[in-house]
């Protein structure tokens, strides 16, 4: 039935040699495009929201109104190195959180306002290097004076 074909298949030639550079670009193109696609879809949204949950929890003051991951709400008292102390509910009751626990803040800040809490943070880094150069200059006056 098929015998007619079998001429004109035989006289096709066989298929030309393609540069082992070109099979390679084939082959591995789309992995590489799918590999990128998902850094700029999935990796590179996640680490900036990461960078900016840290942001959020590293400005967390005394007297900000928070909100944990576990839904609690309440008004930061203390912070500490990695844990804040908060107050929740009509009785006050206090409670000592970590800061990776932290969801939102619900307390908008002035960026240009110096912090006027109890813990060391950057703005009172300024008044730390203020003073050690003013106490520097006063001891060079009075290592002066007593020789």
């Amino acid at each position: 039935m098929f015998n007619h074909l079998t001429p004109i298949l035989a006289e096709t030639s066989a298929p030309a040699e393609v540069d082992p550079l070109v099979q390679n670009l084939v082959m591995w193109g789309p992995i590489v495009l799918i590999v990128v696609l998902m850094y700029f879809v999935m990796i590179r949204p996640q680490r900036k929201k990461q960078k900016e949950e840290q942001k959020m929890r590293n400005s967390i003051r005394v007297g900000d109104e928070i909100t944990t991951i576990g839904g609690i709400c309440g008004r930061v008292i203390n912070i500490k190195e990695d844990s804040l102390v908060i107050e929740t509910g009509a009785d006050r009751s206090k409670m000592t959180i970590k800061k990776w626990a932290l969801q939102s803040c619900e307390t908008i800040h002035d960026p240009n306002e110096d912090d006027d809490d109890d813990d060391f943070d950057d703005d009172d880094l300024d008044d730390v290097k203020e003073n050690t150069k003013t106490d520097a200059k006063s001891s060079k006056k009075d290592a002066k004076g007593k020789k």
